[in-house]
């Protein structure tokens, strides 16, 4: 049997196995942002340790970032102290730091890619549970915790254990009004948010042999989601055509040598996996969530699921989630009022994603009484937009146009939900408080479905309100 891409990876970047059955496995690229690096930082200085590859290491503003104004010193005390750390950090231990000046900031998981930071073959790490976005490349990459961002920065290396590798088939052809989150939360829903639980995952079949690399990156950024500790996609033309001339991309002559490697470490045809799972991608349809994990999920034309019909051990938290969404149990779907519109996060706010929510929005009006946001991931993403239209396409509709961060997402900054107000979101995470209320509630779409959402104030199909 060959050798699928995560276990070659691995064995490239292990130092050596240790006594308690992991193994030391060196990181290539460590990224770092503002919330989970300052008290790693500070033990460096405890311990009198250096940063021992700052080469490796780059830094970004994302979590805390205000999005409507973005001038210094921000508004926000807290914010501002956690800006001012990163900056004395990074200048300190001679780290790259994307700041608001260098019109690169961004959102750590869509500034890695669009700058050629991240590529194939690479082990990647951040402090941040989405890192897995990054194995849309071919890269093996995880979010990790503040004493082991500590580790990192220390030694370069990290202490793991190996897991299992399932490869996920999704055949057959998308259908229109169907996109990549589409996708992942299909396969959240077939397989749990448990499911994914010692495994990495490898996402291929032809319905990921289509997709762009942005919606590979919307789909491996949600692994987390379905317990998994990675996920990626073997790197193709579509991969190398992306990295082809981004600012920290090979040039020239090492560009095509890097290419010949990259081609080298994608999974055999051969390769043996520790279990496989499949899914028809023409049998998808827009699908929304209905709970408090990205795991409830249901396709726009059902009803809410009756807890009864649900597996025994999803049915506590499907009766904790009709409590805190109050939902009603067998009814449609379709027709659920909302109160917010939300498209960002590092799920969904690249430029493709701005591009087909506007393409819904284009000359007509967010619904009377709805509060809509677009965050652009990336100040680069929000350049392009700006450059294509898109953001008088938004600002004419009614939604507000903001700067780059992780914004609603999770609320560690000022764009929030207020008390029980329902929010379309393409972000990753219902959880309960997740978007800055305790008794906020969250429906997780995409950017397209959330646009017909917010021009109609409910949850529509928006295969209906596709332009022909």
């Amino acid at each position: 049997m060959g050798e699928n891409l995560f276990n070659k990876v691995w064995k490239l970047h292990s130092v050596r196995e240790l006594p308690s059955g992991q193994t030391q496995l060196f990181i290539g690229l460590h990224l770092i942002h503002e919330v989970t690096s300052p008290q790693a930082f500070q033990m460096l200085r405890e311990r009198g340790e250096k940063v021992v590859y700052p080469g490796h290491t780059f830094a970004t503003v994302d979590h805390i970032a205000p999005t409507d104004d973005q001038t210094r010193p921000f508004k926000d005390p807290l914010a501002e102290q956690m800006m001012k750390a990163l900056e004395k950090n990074t200048k300190e231990f001679g780290i790259k730091l994307f700041d608001m000046k260098s019109q690169k900031q961004g959102i750590v998981h869509v500034i890695g890619p669009e700058l050629g930071i991240t590529q194939p073959g690479m082990t990647i790490a951040c402090g941040d549970s989405h890192t897995s976005t990054h194995g849309a490349f071919g890269a093996v990459a995880f979010g990790i915790g503040t004493s082991q961002i500590r580790d990192v920065l220390a030694t370069q290396c990290l202490a793991m254990a190996k897991p299992k590798v399932r490869r996920i088939n999704v055949t057959g052809k998308l259908g229109k009004g169907v996109y990549a989150k589409d996708v992942i939360l299909s396969i959240i829903r077939k397989l749990g948010v448990k499911g994914g639980i010692g495994y990495a995952h490898e996402y291929g079949g032809e319905v990921l042999e289509r997709m762009s690399m942005e919606e590979r990156m919307s789909i491996c950024n949600m692994s987390i989601e379905g317990g998994a500790r990675a996920g990626y996609v073997n790197p193709d033309r579509t991969t190398f055509d992306y990295i082809k001339g981004r600012e920290f991309a090979p040039k020239g002559a090492a560009f095509e040598k890097a290419v010949d490697w990259w081609k080298s470490i994608a999974s055999d045809k051969n390769a043996k996996y520790d279990d496989r799972v499949e899914l028809n991608g023409s049998k998808l349809e827009p699908t929304i969530t209905w709970g408090i994990n990205p795991g409830q999920a249901v396709g726009i034309s059902e009803n809410f699921p009756e807890v009864g019909e649900l597996p025994e051990d999803q049915q506590n938290t499907a009766r904790e989630a009709y409590e805190h969404m109050s939902f009603e149990p067998g009814k449609p779907v379709a027709g659920t009022k909302i109160d917010v519109a939300f498209i960002g996060s590092c799920t969904n706010s690249r430029i493709s994603d701005l591009r087909e929510a506007a393409r819904i929005v284009k000359g007509k009006k967010v619904a009377k009484g709805i509060r809509a946001l677009v965050v652009p991931g990336s100040q680069q993403v929000k350049k392009a937009a700006e450059k294509e239209g898109l953001d008088r396409i938004f600002s004419e509709a009614g939604f507000e146009w903001r700067g780059a961060g992780c914004s609603m997402c999770l609320a560690m900054n000022p764009d929030k939900l207020k008390g029980r107000e329902i929010c379309a979101s393409s972000s990753n995470r219902n959880f309960k408080g997740r978007q800055g209320s305790a008794t906020g509630r969250t429906i997780l779409m995409s950017p397209a479905m959330v646009a017909a959402a917010a021009l109609n104030g409910k949850l529509v199909d928006v295969r209906d309100h596709l332009p022909n």
